[in-house]
């Protein structure tokens, strides 16, 4: 495992990292390859040959399969040794959940069994709770879920109506209400669900299908993800015992939040793996379907498609297991057995909240960019359910809702840092208030000769283009600037490109050290491109969100300013693209 130094969440805008201490696929270890071999084995062999049958809500195969799973180990991957599971690093279970990604609906149904569903317990549970579920869990010998969403409350979680009382004799609580879009209900056994004491207290409990009162409703028909089981459930008095309160009460918040953030994380991962599918499915296409006497893949437009898939997967991976790599670093030293397991962990995982939001919102993007071009590829094909690109199309529009939609993602990634900054964690304002000198100075052309000098600049360049138009909506706006909606939303997007664009641009660097500039040539290509996309886009958000602030000469005079940050010689993308598509269309498959 490649030693990481800890880095502050959300320190990318302000500081640059070296490139040393970014985790990226070059570096898995033996281990690491062997779990994504086991996993792939396993989908292929077992899953995929069963696929008609699970897309058809078959309860009892699923539940099979996901003790087979649980047998390789599958299950156990984030569950620590003392409580039946592997323990492994935060980059093997990232593997693993990439891997799955090819085996669909059933992929879901493993994920929100192993992460939302387990790792509350594995880290708020007290160690009766870790000692009597987990080990289950770890096998599959029992499945679970995750109950947060209600029909009057989905992104604002905590307006939940969900009540529980005390009983009289304190022995227990009784839930009473009901949950709703519930993933793996049909056939779950152990519940994560939140619900108001009193009604005020937001608090987590470990509810038992076999409680009395408890039930669950009937399937969802669902757009996609169709072999997943999706139901509301119903408490009526479910009388659950004190002991089953996890976490503290009224802290409910502390750990629905952090696991929502791990959640959002681990969807970026089963993004990227269908997102490689996608392109695997529509180069090979491409090279079998003939049309005007030659192969489709053989026109520039759809090559130009193939490669714009393969940039954004590119990007996608890197950002995934950059992320696993800081959240590995910060949570390696945990004590699971401690008592401030709990707190250390939402210490841990709070800490790169902004960058898991991120990731969600990048990676589904992209997803769904790639799902459609590839549809597209296939033509009236990509409309035929027995092509699976269809599926995968499907399939992905929910990942832009689940764990909280994109929208709310966008606000709390801004909103985010600015916490950090305000508790004094990063000098966000002491860097945005030392730029406003420097940018009134004259920003001499620069020339570049050396690969991707030009593109560093670029980056370092979009860095002061965020820290300038954000300062100056800080400066405007105060403590309303969460009101500001469309402000908010620019500044998270100019932060999702600057950390898509440094973290290709290291990744790129680190292979080219490894392996030499010819053998890093597509990675070298691909950053080019991408990076000056990225630029452009981040200008033109510049620009939409100081025109929505300022008129007049106060905005021609920071459009002047703007205009000097954002001085580049653009690449060839035209260029770049064909060659790019020429490897993706002879590997018929993503490359790097």
């Amino acid at each position: 495992m490649l030693e990481t130094k800890i880095v502050k969440g959300g320190s990318f805008v302000i500081e640059d990292l070296d490139a040393d201490a970014l985790v990226t696929p070059e570096d898995f270890t033996e281990e690491q390859r062997m779990m994504m071999e086991t996993t792939r084995d396993f989908v292929e062999r077992e899953v995929l040959p069963k696929d008609e049958e699970i897309e058809k809500l078959d309860y009892g195969l699923t539940v099979k399969l996901m003790r087979r799973a649980g047998e390789l180990g599958l299950l156990g991957a984030d569950v620590p040794e003392e409580y039946g599971g592997l323990g492994l690093d935060k980059i093997s279970s990232t593997v693993i959940n990439e891997t799955l990604s090819k085996a669909a609906s059933f992929a879901l149904s493993i994920g929100a069994h192993v992460g939302i569903g387990t790792l509350p317990i594995v880290f708020f549970g007290t160690q009766e709770q870790k000692n009597k579920y987990l080990p289950e869990l770890a096998t599959g010998e029992k499945i679970a879920a995750y109950c947060l969403t209600e029909p009057t409350s989905g992104s604002d979680a905590l307006g939940a109506k969900t009540t529980a009382k005390l009983s009289e004799d304190g022995e227990s609580y009784i839930l009473n209400g009901s949950k709703l879009y519930i993933t793996n209900a049909a056939f779950a056994d152990i519940f994560i669900v939140y619900a108001k004491v009193d009604g005020k207290d937001f608090t987590a409990f470990i509810v038992e299908r076999n409680m009395e009162g408890f039930s669950v409703g009937p399937e969802e028909k669902k757009m996609g993800i169709k072999g997943s089981s999706t139901c509301p459930l119903y408490f009526e008095d479910v009388r659950v015992p004190a002991g089953n309160v996890l976490g503290e009460i009224g802290r409910g918040h502390i750990i629905a939040f952090n696991i929502l953030n791990i959640g959002r994380f681990k969807l970026g991962a089963g993004c990227l793996g269908a997102s490689k599918e996608a392109i695997e499915l529509s180069s090979q296409y491409a090279n079998t379907r003939t049309q005007f006497g030659q192969p489709i893949s053989s026109f520039p437009l759809i090559g130009k498609k193939l490669a714009e898939m393969n940039i954004r997967t590119y990007v996608t991976e890197s950002m995934v297991y950059r992320t696993a790599g800081m959240i590995d670093k910060a949570l390696q030293n945990l004590d699971h057995a401690g008592e401030e397991a709990g707190q250390q962990s939402a210490k841990a995982i709070a800490e790169y909240a902004l960058e898991c939001s991120i990731n969600k919102v990048f990676a589904s993007e992209a997803l769904d960019f790639i799902a459609d071009e590839g549809v597209q590829i296939h033509g009236g094909y990509g409309f035929i359910q027995e092509y699976k690109i269809e599926r995968i199309y499907r399939d992905s529009r929910i990942n832009r809702i689940f764990e909280g939609t994109n929208e709310i993602n966008r606000l709390l990634i801004p909103g985010t840092l600015l916490k950090k900054a305000m508790k004094g964690e990063i000098d966000l304002l002491g860097r945005a208030q030392a730029l406003q000198s420097e940018l009134m100075q004259l920003v001499p052309g620069q020339t570049f000769d050396g690969v991707l000098e030009q593109e560093a600049h670029l980056v370092g360049m979009a860095k002061k283009v965020f820290l300038m138009a954000g300062g100056s909506a800080v400066q405007k706006y105060g403590m309303n600037l969460e009101k500001q909606q469309e402000v908010l939303s620019n500044l998270a997007d100019m932060m999702i490109q600057i950390f898509a664009m440094e973290t290709i641009l290291l990744r790129t660097r680190k292979i080219r050290d490894k392996s030499g500039e010819t053998k890093a040539q597509n990675a070298i290509q691909m950053t080019e491109v991408y990076v000056h996309e990225a630029f452009s886009e981040i200008e033109r958000l510049a620009k939409d969100t100081l025109a929505a602030m300022e008129t007049g000469d106060t905005l021609r005079t920071q459009l002047s300013v703007l205009k000097k940050l954002t001085r580049s010689i653009p690449a060839d993308a035209v260029g770049l693209k064909r060659q790019i598509a020429a490897r993706v269309i002879a590997s018929e498959k993503y490359v790097i």
